[in-house]
């Protein structure tokens, strides 16, 4: 069940940056302005809130089957997504990325609960698989840039396809586990609940501090990594950059993978605390390495990608764990829907930094997120409830 799950939300997520991969055909096929061109992520950032805003209000992952409503959610997304085909317009492209985004949010959070359902000891581990596969599924989109060179229509059809491979997948494969669920009846007092738990709360806090950092990370690595590659005299810095941008996001896999391992051993909000300070570090060197050596600023970038998304999953397995059992799905979306609204202040800001000084100080930026986020999380970690959770799930899967 975790290894078709894990291939669904990979080929589901490849739509989230199918359109920024190939952001300068885009501009040159629509005459994009500035203001426009940071939209084409922004864009699917703010469906996604609106996605997730409503569904979380309307207990959606949890009034109906996860499944059913991930398998929606990649076909409308993977029409919305090839419907960017037939714009006649940059606003026409906006407002179809815009849908998209509001299509996965019946993806993502599905998932998650999809596999809370099936994991009680190992839910580090299982949710870490889950969101190291639609990491990757973020990053292949760069992939399919590099190997298709200037053309974008091909590489956008081919995540659309992608996506409805996955949702089926995950109708006719997948069933629901006995940990979670499968459905539960609209509650409108769902979100006061969940806030009222500490653990919830601070877990949650958390993950705002690790979303500052990790979608603008993902967002304009590729381009931080071609300024710093022409800096340095590259004769292809494009193109290495959109390797580069792959290499990044797609070590986040393992990441999430190993610290989901770790996690459930060791507890997950030490495990995210070591991967906050490791991001938090890679983006205050970033300034040290850029217009250096080439390979030294791809080491740095597969590192932070590694450890930028690898405390994501622990996040959601915390606050699954302190949330009402029947109102999981909710607590996920509501937890995504926040912290995917506060990228959208790092995704605007990052660019406007690099304007106004270079793209080599950019990077700072991001660092106060997960200092903030060590923060929250010190206060869960200190938790004698954090501690006999652990201990309580390595008796379990001893047992």
């Amino acid at each position: 069940m975790l290894a078709a799950l894990a291939m669904a939300e990979f080929l589901g997520m490849t739509l989230w940056f199918s359109a920024t991969a190939v952001t300068p055909a885009l501009v040159a096929e629509f005459h994009m302005s500035d203001e426009l061109v940071a939209w084409l992520t922004m864009a699917v950032q703010a469906g996604f809130v609106a996605g997730t805003l409503a569904s979380a209000l309307l207990n959606l992952a949890d009034v109906l089957n996860a499944r059913v409503l991930l398998f929606l959610g990649a076909l409308a997304g993977a029409a919305a997504n090839a419907s960017v085909l037939l714009a006649s317009s940059a606003s026409g492209v906006i407002a179809l990325r815009f849908l998209t985004g509001v299509a996965l949010a019946c993806v993502y959070p599905p998932g998650m609960k999809i596999a809370a359902g099936w994991f009680r000891a190992e839910r580090g581990f299982a949710l870490g698989i889950v969101i190291g596969a639609l990491t990757l599924g973020k990053a292949f989109p760069h992939l399919l840039t590099a190997l298709y060179g200037h053309a974008w229509r091909e590489p956008m059809l081919l995540a659309s396809g992608l996506a409805v491979a996955g949702g089926t997948l995950v109708l006719l494969v997948v069933s629901d586990g006995p940990f979670v669920a499968a459905s539960a009846p609209f509650d409108a007092r769902a979100i006061g609940q969940i806030f009222r738990n500490r653990g919830a709360r601070l877990a949650t806090l958390g993950y705002l501090g690790h979303m500052w950092e990790l979608y603008a990370m993902w967002t304009w690595i590729a381009v931080l990594a071609s300024a710093s590659f022409a800096a340095s005299g590259s004769l292809s810095p494009a193109s290495e950059g959109s390797i580069a941008a792959f290499v990044a996001i797609g070590s986040g896999t393992a990441g999430c993978a190993m610290s989901g391992w770790l996690a459930d051993r060791l507890g997950r909000a030490r495990i995210a605390i070591w991967a906050m300070w490791t991001s938090a570090v890679c983006a205050a060197l970033t300034p040290l390495v850029f217009g250096g050596s080439p390979l030294l600023f791809f080491a740095l970038a597969m590192i932070w990608g590694f450890a930028v998304v690898a405390d994501s999953a622990q996040f959601s397995a915390l606050v699954t764990e302190y949330s009402p059992t029947n109102y999981i799905g909710t607590a996920l979306t509501l937890q995504t829907c926040l912290g995917f609204l506060l990228t959208m202040v790092t995704i605007e800001l990052l660019p406007r930094v690099a304007e106004a000084s270079s793209w080599r100080w950019a990077s700072l930026l991001l660092v106060p997120g997960p200092v903030l986020g060590i923060v929250a999380m010190r206060g869960l970690a200190a938790s004698p409830n954090e501690e006999r959770r652990t201990k309580d799930e390595e008796l379990e899967r001893r047992t």
